[in-house]
């Protein structure tokens, strides 16, 4: 890892001209990647952790360059869908070497997570539900199994990711042991696994440690009542600032606090980074095509949208955004929108940027998390490209949907 890898990358650290020229050559609106920071991320990370087996959480984004690129740097995969397993497969991945953590799943998902186990005995499938259990040994699995907990401590950077508090993760709490002794019975119980949020910055750091405390105490009981378990997993949900006013984790004191937590343990501790890795690693260049000057406030049009980052809609999140073209210009407040026919279809209201005009180029900054993977196609509007960069090479890595793709399955 480079040593003047700052713990989080702003716009302003973006090679601006390199930004234009992709834009120019690739069109708008455009996801770029940086490869080189996904490592850097990464290895900053684990680099917290000695002790512990990071695995990166998937759903944060899926994309092959940045599956093989995490490969490649040492990561594990953990995956939430048989699409992610296929996925982290095709970029690599031993499956032996990966972890299903199953949420209601699909009989096409634990069908699939079943098949691939008989021949990669390795796979790791976690579930959160009885239920699950008795749907996996309905399919003759008798293998590797985790159970999610539910510690009833939900943290992160808003309601709708705060799982460790949401009954739809995991078992109670209350009956973990009575479930672990069941499912010892029936599999191969290897491991807990817990998540209890995401997004999760130095003010939220002492709740989520003690979910994480919560969880390692069942651990221990569950293996005095004589499961040997290889391994107890954390989760992920360690955050990376969006606004520029916020600090980022210092990873040192992170990794303390965590071992803290943690105490002593007598199985393998797993963490599960995502969106640390990848957000600040991505941004979205758009096009300016309107300026439209109102008494209450100053409307700047652009041809992102919100089938491009769905976030700010979704979440109400925060996004930095800057004038690549002008950054010097005065700042004034603007509104920036997209073309979709919703009042959701809003980046930012009143924000003061760099007085954007007609053809400008933004930047939409730390899209890399549940940016490409909540994409969409409202309004017939074609998923846009995306490039990579990596070791001073620009290439292209997701193809510009076309319309023909947007209606190819129709009928």
């Amino acid at each position: 890892m480079s040593h003047d890898s700052p713990p989080v990358r702003r716009l302003a650290d973006w090679d601006h001209e390199r930004l234009q020229a992709v834009a120019a050559e690739h069109g708008t609106p455009l996801y770029v990647v940086d490869l080189d920071r996904v490592a850097e991320n990464y290895e900053r990370f684990a680099t917290a952790f000695p002790d512990a087996h990071v695995m990166y959480a998937a759903k944060a984004h899926t994309g092959q360059a940045v599956l093989s690129k995490l490969l490649e740097t040492g990561a594990d995969i953990e995956c939430a869908a048989w699409g992610e397993l296929q996925r982290a497969i095709d970029a690599g991945a031993d499956p032996n070497t990966l972890q299903y953590t199953a949420v209601n799943p699909p009989d096409r998902d634990l069908d699939y997570a079943v098949d691939l186990a008989e021949d990669h005995p390795g796979l790791t499938i976690t579930a959160g539900a009885r239920d699950t259990f008795d749907r996996l040994e309905e399919r003759g699995y008798d293998g590797r199994v985790a159970i999610r907990i539910n510690p009833g401590i939900g943290t992160g950077h808003h309601e709708k990711v705060a799982t460790g508090k949401d009954a739809k993760f995991g078992i109670p709490y209350d009956e973990v042991p009575e479930v672990a002794a069941d499912v010892r019975e029936r599999f191969d119980l290897v491991g807990l696994h817990a998540h209890a949020g995401s997004g999760v910055l130095h003010d939220d750091l002492d709740d989520h440690c003690r979910a994480i405390a919560k969880v390692a105490d069942m651990g221990r009981e569950v293996i005095a009542d004589g499961a040997a378990l290889d391994f107890v997993d954390f989760g992920g949900g360690f955050g990376v600032p969006y606004r520029e006013s916020v600090e980022p984790l210092d990873m040192e004191i992170v990794g303390e606090k965590v071992r803290d937590a943690v105490g002593d343990l007598d199985a393998q501790v797993k963490l599960e980074p995502g969106r640390y890795v990848v957000a600040d690693a991505e941004c979205i260049l758009t096009e300016v095509n309107t300026v439209k000057e109102t008494p209450a406030v100053t409307v700047i049009g652009v041809d992102a949208s919100l089938a491009t980052l769905i976030r700010p809609a979704m979440f109400g999140s925060y996004h930095p955004i800057r004038n690549v073209t002008a950054p010097e210009r005065a700042a004034e407040p603007v509104s920036v929108g997209g073309p979709c026919c919703t009042s959701a279809d809003v980046f930012c209201t009143d924000r003061p940027i760099a007085r954007p005009e007609r053809t400008d180029l933004l930047a939409i900054g730390n899209a890399g998390a549940y940016g490409y993977e909540l994409a969409n196609q409202f309004h017939s509007q074609p998923r846009p490209a995306e490039v990579a960069f990596e070791d001073g090479e620009v290439r292209v890595v997701r193809e510009r949907e076309t319309l023909a793709d947007v209606t190819r399955m129709e009928r």
